[in-house]
């Protein structure tokens, strides 16, 4: 074998490990593994791409939810954003990410969450809950009684688990 014609070897193998890498991700993806994914793509056929997000979850109280929402990439990139501010500003507070994590788990009641520490004066708490009502993360269930929305609470639960540290286990599968 000539110089030229290992060279021209090697850059046939080079071009078809460049051609792979570049590859769509769809070609990459293990269908067991990635479960959810698979099935999205199954329903893409003629779409630029889509989210999802999906839960079923039982919560300390009893309730149990199941929720699956998605969108298509282009309406969420074509979205005016700013309007969608409120909600996470609603979510940029230590005392209403407490506030949301004790009425999941059935604290409901204004009197019983004023029993928790660092949640500040009445006032103070009435402002926090006020704010997650006007959001849309809480619902005042009657006179000084609140919960998070059945279509909230796996949304939640997404966006704390889009946000939280990596674990040890791989949650993508």
């Amino acid at each position: 074998m000539t110089e030229h014609d290992e060279l021209t070897t090697r850059l046939a193998a080079l071009e078809e490990r460049v051609a792979q890498l570049e590859q769509p991700a769809t070609t990459k993806v293990d269908p067991g593994r990635f479960w959810a994914l698979t099935g999205l793509r199954e329903r893409l056929a003629d779409s630029d791409g889509q989210v999802l997000f999906t839960g079923a979850t039982n919560l300390p109280t009893g309730e149990y939810y199941e929720w699956q929402q998605g969108a298509h990439t282009d309406q969420l990139l074509d979205a005016d954003w700013t309007e969608l501010a409120t909600p996470f500003a609603a979510l940029g507070h230590p005392v209403r990410m407490m506030l949301l994590q004790h009425i999941l788990r059935g604290t409901r009641t204004v009197g019983e969450l004023q029993e928790l520490a660092g949640l500040g004066t009445t006032g103070q708490l009435y402002h926090h809950l006020k704010q997650l009502v006007a959001a849309g993360w809480l619902h005042a269930a009657g006179r000084g009684h609140y919960s998070v929305p059945g279509a909230r609470v796996v949304p939640l639960l997404v966006v704390l688990s889009a946000v939280a540290p990596p674990s040890t286990k791989d949650n993508r599968g």
